[in-house]
């Protein structure tokens, strides 16, 4: 998926090896340590995008998945062209190139390891187990938003981008959540392909 920077990042998922994304034009990265008394990140400002003044919108601070205990959730920034999901297995990565929960448009990314031959098996492990029709929340503080799952994928790590458009900023507004799956290589201890979870928002944020 060609977008107008031409720039691309990398996941790094437990046990899995680099699958390009898309930089999002115009997107932005929370301001470092600041926070509103609901934990979330104050809202800045977005190049060439406009939203309701009214409208709900903020960094996911947490996820549930259907049947799954929360999972805490932090952004994940964007290294010398990589995107750095968390070491640890029960935090999971917002790319903070992506949407805000409640954005009118654009993909919400969340990310984090299924597993690791350290640690055993992550939490994100559940997204394995979620179908269409399950409903996915994301919260910060007192504000929460829904999405329904629509579509789950399992693609080969090279064709994440240009298979799925995950990253695609442009469009609607949706949730995507993203972990490794398939064959794994003892030799480069990686999975060859990647679990993608596409989900809709239920409602409005609030």
């Amino acid at each position: 998926m060609a977008l107008a920077t031409g720039a691309t990042l990398a996941f790094l998922l437990g046990g899995c090896s680099p699958s390009p994304a898309p930089a999002s034009p115009g997107a932005a990265t929370p301001s470092a340590g600041r926070t509103t008394e609901d934990g979330s990140v104050p809202t800045p400002v977005r190049t060439g995008r406009t939203a309701a003044s009214e409208r709900v919108r903020f960094v996911p601070t947490s996820i549930v998945l259907p049947g799954a205990a929360p999972m805490r959730v932090v952004p994940a920034t964007t290294r010398q062209g990589v995107l750095a999901v968390p070491d640890d297995l029960a935090v999971a990565g917002w790319w903070d190139g992506g949407a805000w929960a409640g954005d009118p448009y654009g993909t919400t990314v969340i990310a984090a390891h299924v597993d690791s031959a350290e640690k055993g098996v992550g939490l994100f492990a559940d997204l394995l187990d979620v179908r269409p029709g399950a409903v996915v929340t994301v919260r910060a503080g007192r504000r929460h938003a829904a999405y329904r799952v629509t579509t789950t994928k399992t693609v080969l790590k090279q064709a994440l981008v240009t298979g799925t458009k995950a990253f695609d900023q442009r469009g609607p507004h949706r949730l995507v959540l993203v972990t490794c799956t398939g064959r794994f290589d003892p030799a480069t201890r990686s999975y060859d392909s990647n679990f993608v979870v596409f989900a809709e928002p239920v409602g409005p944020a609030a």
